[in-house]
């Protein structure tokens, strides 16, 4: 049996869609009919919840949003998985992530090492930028941020859980990170340009310094220490660091990732 958290996101939603055919169980903290296959209510911040799905030779994808307890819960739902005896983690986490990094940066690094010291056959998923954060970007069809010029490989969610979807349905091979992108390499500038012409009507990237950014994210409710965090890290990423692209999606999926264009024309309702 395959059981997904994180099953009601954009990731989990087009992985149950790649695993369809197969057993399958979502982990839910609330009753989700409409996910249109099994589900059990359980919840991360409850770990021994996640443990009691778990059995010999199951396949666990691991995934969620981040809260100030993710670190720890998903570090106890790893030690129980390996105490059940599964036959493969597979985790979301995100590109670079590295302990003591920046925000979502650091936590995932803490649970990835933990994860790959554990002694269960592990699968960790590194994507860069989502698509699917586009439309709340452009809310208003401006998007204000501190990248600068530099030029980032977004990736669409549903090639995140086209690679989960293979790797869980595929023998169990050797631990292995899995840098994910899409085909191409944009600045936001150039993003908000290909976002206007799909949509028709002007869209914008505002560039900002970081301390310019953190008192906007500040006017806008953030924390002073998290608004500075957040527009450091966004500065952090559009040094170049992200523009590289990879052919995971490909080599893993045989298929090449979606493109912005794609992206665009299936989700230009979201950027209403």
């Amino acid at each position: 049996m395959i059981v997904v958290t994180g099953a009601t996101g954009s990731i989990g939603r087009a992985l149950l869609t790649g695993l369809s055919g197969h057993e399958v169980l979502s982990a839910v903290r609330r009753p989700a009919d409409d996910l249109g296959s099994p589900y059990a209510l359980a919840d991360l911040d409850d770990p021994a919840t996640i443990g009691a799905l778990l059995s010999p030779g199951d396949r666990l994808f691991l995934n969620s949003s981040l809260w100030p307890g993710v670190v720890d819960a998903h570090r106890a739902v790893i030690d129980l998985a390996a105490e059940a005896g599964v036959a493969q983690i597979v985790t979301v986490s995100v590109r670079d992530a590295a302990p003591g990094g920046r925000l979502g940066l650091g936590m995932h690094g803490l649970i990835d090492a933990h994860l790959r010291q554990s002694g269960v056959p592990w699968a960790v998923l590194q994507p860069s930028g989502f698509m699917q954060n586009l439309p709340g970007d452009f809310a208003g069809g401006t998007m204000y941020g501190a990248y600068g010029p530099g030029r980032i490989s977004y990736v669409d969610a549903r090639d995140i859980a086209d690679v989960a979807a293979a790797l869980l349905t595929s023998p169990v091979g050797p631990g292995r990170a899995y840098v994910l992108t899409g085909p191409e390499a944009l600045s936001h500038a150039e993003i908000a340009a290909e976002v206007g012409k799909a949509l028709g009507r002007t869209a914008r990237y505002v560039d900002l310094s970081v301390p310019e950014l953190a008192a906007r994210l500040e006017r806008q409710g953030l924390p002073q220490p998290l608004a500075l965090d957040l527009a450091e890290l966004q500065a952090q990423t559009g040094d170049g660091s992200w523009a590289p692209v990879t052919t995971t999606v490909r080599d893993v999926t045989g298929r090449a990732p979606r493109t912005l264009a794609d992206f665009l024309a299936d989700h230009a309702a979201a950027f209403s």
